[in-house]
């Protein structure tokens, strides 16, 4: 049996990285680091990496691309040459300069990682907002109730938007992939829930309730990102819901 987090990965210096190469040669040469390291992206091809003795998954089920988590560990090669609360509010927020609009984000990383990202976007981050709007709609409705039971939100959310309680589909999830179970979970394996969760959403409701859903759950991370001063999630949705997987 595998065990979780298992597979293919990278562990070689940095210096061997074209990608590092690149980007420590474009910010020595004066090129504005955030878009050397948009550049590095484009030129990073692992998947994942040992790095510094932690496990770096930057592409989940080979589609669904964590640009961030990449852009993070790439922050690290030039921390010695950027002012450390340009790179500490660019990790946290994502947040790029204002004259690089979606369409040269998406010029800079190229168009397939472009299209993974929107996976990660929709079947990551709002996907975990999809469950917290629903928690906030339960509450809501609860409030207005004479009687109701105070507990239970989380999990009444999940059978809510998934048909089964939280437990149940985590065991699913690790049956289908091999993993071992486990009374905790891991960051990189709780991504990796999360983005089966998406699918499995996907393939359970018919469009309009999957479009429904998602409407909730962009709302809601909207919500959040304006309270931060972070730009609202807008532009197209993922190849993998338009087709209705």
């Amino acid at each position: 049996m595998a065990s979780r987090g298992s597979g293919r990965s990278a562990s070689g210096p940095s210096e061997e990285n074209e990608a590092v190469r690149h980007l420590k040669d474009a910010v020595a040469g004066g090129r504005p680091w955030q878009r050397a390291l948009l550049e590095a992206i484009a030129l990073w091809t692992w998947p994942e990496e040992r790095f510094n003795d932690h496990r770096y998954l930057y592409l989940i089920d080979g589609e669904a691309f964590d640009w961030l988590l990449l852009a993070e560990r790439l922050s690290s090669e030039i921390a010695d040459v950027v002012p450390e609360d340009e790179l500490c509010d660019f990790v946290f927020t994502g947040r790029l300069p204002a004259e690089i609009g979606d369409d040269e984000f998406r010029e800079a990383i190229g168009s397939s990682k472009y299209h993974a990202y929107l996976n990660y976007l929709y079947g990551v981050t709002v996907e975990k907002f999809v469950v917290l709007a629903v928690e906030e709609e339960i509450r809501k409705e609860r409030q207005s109730q004479v009687w109701s039971r105070g507990d239970g939100v989380g999990e009444d959310a999940y059978q809510r938007v998934y048909g089964a309680g939280q437990e149940a589909l985590l065991d699913l999830f690790r049956a289908e992939k091999g993993y071992e179970g486990g009374d905790s979970i891991g960051l990189n394996e709780l991504q990796e829930f999360t983005y089966w969760l998406f699918k499995y959403r996907l393939n359970k409701h018919d469009r309009a309730r999957v479009a429904s859903d998602t409407a909730k759950g962009v709302e809601f991370l909207n919500r959040q990102r304006a309270d931060d001063g972070v730009p609202a999630v807008r532009g197209q949705r993922p190849d993998v819901i338009d087709q209705g997987r």
